[in-house]
């Protein structure tokens, strides 16, 4: 029987299947996260007398037992049970008896996965964090080693002004800063526990909610119990927003790789190993690997916009549109990770291109320089710029920037100022 049965009465195995959908291959991956919750609930209900001591002890160390078997990848939803919840609750009744029973006083499904799913994207947030800042180390690295190596700058996808490798591969180091600070924003809404709330509308049982938040260690509670099945849709769309900041930039950073793979750019390049061959062209190393990131990243960019149609024009209090908000972000999750881990490796085995700017066809970079450097000898700006100018139209222009490159203000190609990308990543990676 389901949970919520009071009788034996069947549902129609039509309704049955669109109504569950995929919701057990994502009940999998909230298994550990549901036994956490049953085994601070127990608790509380130990201590406050809503279970005997004794019934509680029992109850905790089953579902410990249960979380081992997860933990080994022992468990599984069986046929014909509801969903992660009925399983655990089935396996502990099986194994302790009429305590098992005694677990869900105080608590309603709607409780039970709003905390599954909070456990869940706290957890997941951090292993983003953690796979970004492996990604920044690596950028900040390869910045440094490659800071003396010039590049050409485009604007308009023209060439504009000398950048370098250092500065480039900085850029992207910093932005993944400031996609942090959403990721933080997100994980501050996930850390918060709706244990306790039930249907949505509290429990006439003497529950302790704050002890429920102190053994889930979350960093506060969801105080109001409505609010608390409202975080519902709400936390995922945020956590949403995080990590679609980070896969913005993973996607833009992919698209200058599949350029500078180019030929006609020939800035970058990557052992065969990495990149794919043509079934009729013997020349080609396609950036496979770069596409599929940008085309994934961009399609994690679409999550947030899609829980928003999902949960948007919802009145309060709990809706089963919600369940399909895991079938939309937690594929975009493990998707982002893998972005994230490929990235990694072909930045790691990136080779760069010396002496670009020698070419011919980037002289017109330096004529910003060739400006500065008349009115560092006193002639006003306007003045020198209609010079260059004219040098320019006439073709005479000429400039040596081996000799006469000097950039020497914070965050330049002469001064990275990469210590401080640094230590503004050490901030924002101490608030999660």
């Amino acid at each position: 029987m389901k949970l919520w049965s009071k009788q034996n009465t069947s549902t129609s195995e039509l309704i049955e299947k669109f109504t569950v959908g995929r919701d057990k291959e994502f009940d999998i991956l909230l298994a550990k996260y549901d036994v956490e919750g049953s085994i601070a609930h127990v608790t509380m209900l130990g201590e406050v007398g809503l279970m005997s001591k004794e019934d509680a002890a029992t109850a905790v160390k089953g579902l410990q037992t249960i979380q081992q078997e997860i933990v080994e990848g022992k468990f599984s939803i069986e046929e014909g049970v509801e969903d992660v919840h009925s399983q655990v609750e089935l396996l502990l009744t099986q194994r302790i008896g009429e305590a098992g029973k005694m677990i869900h006083s105080g608590r309603s499904r709607n409780d039970q996965v709003a905390v599954d799913i909070k456990l869940y994207l706290r957890a997941e947030v951090l292993a983003v964090k953690a796979e970004v800042k492996e990604l920044f180390d690596l950028l900040i690295a390869q910045s440094e080693k490659f800071k003396h190596h010039l590049l050409p700058g485009y604007t308009h996808l023209q060439i504009a002004m000398p950048s370098s490798f250092g500065l480039w591969l900085g850029a992207y180091a910093e932005g993944l800063v400031d996609d942090l600070e959403l990721l933080a924003a997100a994980y501050a809404v996930a850390n918060k526990n709706p244990l306790g709330s039930g249907a949505g509308y509290g429990s006439s049982f003497p529950l302790n909610r704050t002890r429920t938040t102190q053994l889930l260690q979350f960093g506060a509670l969801n105080a109001n119990s409505v609010y608390a099945q409202m975080s519902r849709g709400k936390t995922e769309r945020v956590v949403a927003t995080g990590i679609s900041a980070v896969a913005a930039t993973l996607s833009r950073l992919a698209m200058d790789c599949c350029l500078y793979i180019n030929q006609n750019f020939g800035f970058i390049s990557f052992p065969p190993e990495l990149t794919t061959g043509s079934s009729i062209m013997p020349h080609k190393k396609n950036p496979d690997v770069f596409e599929l990131i940008r085309a994934k990243c961009n399609r994690i960019q679409s999550t947030p916009n899609e829980l928003t149609l999902l949960v948007n024009n919802l009145p309060s209090g709990y809706h089963r549109d919600l369940q399909l908000t895991k079938e939309i972000l937690f594929p975009a999750i493990e998707t982002l990770k893998d972005c994230l881990q490929m990235t990694r490796l072909m930045l790691s085995n990136m080779t760069v291109t010396e002496n670009i700017l020698d070419d011919a066809k980037y002289k017109y970079l330096f004529s910003v320089e060739a400006v500065n450097e008349l009115v560092n000898k006193g002639i006003p700006f306007r003045d020198a710029y209609k010079q260059v100018g004219n040098d320019i139209e006439k073709g005479t222009f000429a400039f040596n920037y081996k000799q006469q490159l000097h950039h020497t203000h914070e965050g330049s190609i002469g001064n990275l100022y990469n210590d401080y990308i640094v230590q503004a990543m050490d901030k924002v990676t101490g608030k999660f």
